[in-house]
């Protein structure tokens, strides 16, 4: 039996609802994720019995899909293969957890769950993403929350803070982050192509 709402807010800036429900089981959570299905816009995370529901405003697309389309640039200029997923739903039953990532890509080979997980904060989570990543085994979480990135990257006791990405090496992130900050998404991606190219 699914539990009653615990908690349901909404922002009105970002207008990006939540909806979290306590008591579920991993079974519940697969079957609501199922008769939900994949739509656009709406985001799952299950960890410890509880399932947080959440509806991306249109702030929060744009800025994830900017930062998808200057990444994809980036690693085809800088010839570096990755296999974009986009929001699939990842899922692990021993685990017992379950998410779908704002944007997320395989690095080189396309794997069971993907080295790199790109999150957009715009009003907070009331689950904790990071601990479905780690248990996911993804190697790098990238969080991009008031203008700013913030690295983490999965080690033996968790996610810890870098300055820099291992699976992107060469991305200045202030560069990035300036560019995911332009208002025009076509302008921000040709001026970023005219900033990697050589001088």
């Amino acid at each position: 039996m699914v539990a009653a709402p615990a908690l349901a807010s909404r922002d009105v800036d970002s207008h990006e609802d939540r909806l979290v429900l306590h008591g579920l089981t991993y079974k519940d959570y697969v079957l609501i994720s199922d008769v939900l299905g994949h739509r656009p816009g709406l985001r799952l995370t299950y960890i410890d019995e509880t399932l947080e529901i959440m509806t991306t405003s249109p702030l929060h697309e744009h800025l994830k899909k900017l930062i998808a389309r200057l990444l994809e640039l980036h690693a085809l200029l800088r010839g570096i293969r990755i296999l974009g997923f986009g929001s699939a739903t990842y899922r692990r039953e021993d685990a017992e957890r379950g998410l779908e990532p704002d944007e997320c890509y395989c690095i080189g080979t396309k794997k069971e769950y993907p080295d790199l997980a790109i999150e957009v904060v715009v009003t907070s989570s009331a689950v904790d993403k990071m601990a479905v990543y780690a248990s996911l085994g993804v190697r790098e979480v990238w969080v991009y929350e008031s203008g700013r990135f913030a690295v983490h990257e999965l080690g033996p006791t968790g996610y810890e803070l870098r300055s820099a990405s291992t699976l992107i090496p060469d991305l200045d992130f202030e560069t990035f982050a300036a560019h995911v900050a332009m208002p025009d998404q076509d302008d921000a991606v040709r001026a970023y192509w005219s900033h990697l190219q050589p001088t």
